[in-house]
């Protein structure tokens, strides 16, 4: 099986991804998954269209805290395996960013592990964004805290 945590430059395909991460474990009854991708201007969007956006890490750090968020998702959901990707660099509107997939005997535990990666990706993740507007290029805080996703899950919100 693939490692747990990716953290790359190159796009992935999520069917290969799923049918690695599923392999023959014949206990998997479940696969709950998500991708997130850049999103670009359009009506309704809160701000200036986003042209481009520019993901960093710390290599080393950020696999980390992400291999300890799958671990504590093990330790919360009845999961059998996790696989989180995590794209960085230059990335273009409709580009994938994220992949978040998990696997289960029943479907309950899957969705509920699967959106508390995701959470917990969002919230506490290493990561900083810079994106580019028709304004300019700014910095933007990737750890977009969400204390209602925070509370759901019981997790403390971080100090800013």
């Amino acid at each position: 099986m693939a490692d747990r945590v990716s953290i790359q430059t190159q796009d992935f395909n999520l069917a290969d991804e799923i049918a690695a991460l599923r392999g023959s474990d014949k206990r998997v009854g479940a696969v709950c998954s998500f991708v997130g991708t850049v999103r670009g201007g359009y009506e309704g969007n809160n701000g200036p269209p986003v042209l481009s956006m520019e993901l960093e890490h710390y290599p080393g750090m950020t696999e980390s805290a992400i291999e300890a968020m799958i671990d504590e998702a093990q330790r919360r959901f009845d999961i059998h395996a996790a696989r989180v990707i995590h794209r960085v660099g230059l990335l273009q509107p409709a580009d994938q960013i994220v992949m978040v997939a998990v696997t289960s005997a029943h479907r309950g535990e899957s969705f509920k592990a699967c959106e508390f990666l995701m959470d917990y990706l969002k919230t506490q993740a290493p990561f900083w964004k810079k994106e580019r507007t028709p304004q300019g290029a700014h910095w933007v805080d990737a750890r977009m805290t969400d204390d209602a996703a925070l509370a759901r899950w019981g997790i403390a919100k971080p100090n800013t």
